[in-house]
């Protein structure tokens, strides 16, 4: 783990202009600047940015939210009363290059999981190309496991998997 790094949830308006630099660098969807701003307006505590505290540079950023879901099935993990679960999003996550290896990106996933499951989340999901080992295995380190393949799930006709962690 980095120790020259902080962590703090998103602000302002001006912490959208790193975080958007990292993601579209990093991520294969384009995300215009609404995307960004219906994450942050509403659930600016499950957005959270790390930044090296020695260059001020923005070194990750993850991007979150929560909201009631109705159940389509039952599954064991959850009384078979509760129709409605609280489900977390993971809608975007990056790591700078220089910064990976570092343990940012775990830490960042580990910090959202435990803002969301304070607010009641259920479960929580995300989608990952099906190409993208390293964030694979991140999520599945964590406890995530591959719910369903999303065939041509992104613009550029990539397929993706669907994770899911329960809490």
């Amino acid at each position: 783990m980095a120790s020259n790094i902080s962590y703090r949830v998103y602000k302002t308006e001006s912490d959208l202009e790193p975080a958007m630099k990292l993601i579209d660098q990093d991520l294969s969807e384009p995300y215009s600047i609404y995307t960004y701003r219906f994450f942050v307006q509403q659930w600016p505590d499950l957005c959270l940015l790390a930044y090296d505290d020695t260059t001020g540079d923005c070194a990750g950023v993850i991007i979150c939210k929560l909201e009631p879901h109705r159940r389509s099935y039952m599954d064991e993990h959850f009384a078979s009363d509760k129709v409605e679960l609280m489900r977390g999003y993971i809608g975007m996550i990056a790591v700078g290059t220089k910064y990976r290896k570092l343990g940012i990106g775990s830490s960042l996933v580990e910090r959202a999981l435990a803002a969301m499951e304070k607010r009641g989340a259920d479960e929580v999901v995300l989608e990952a190309e099906v190409d993208n080992v390293g964030a694979l295995a991140l999520y599945e380190r964590l406890g995530f496991i591959r719910e369903k393949r999303l065939y041509r799930y992104y613009l550029s006709g990539t397929d993706a998997f669907r994770l899911k962690l329960w809490l």
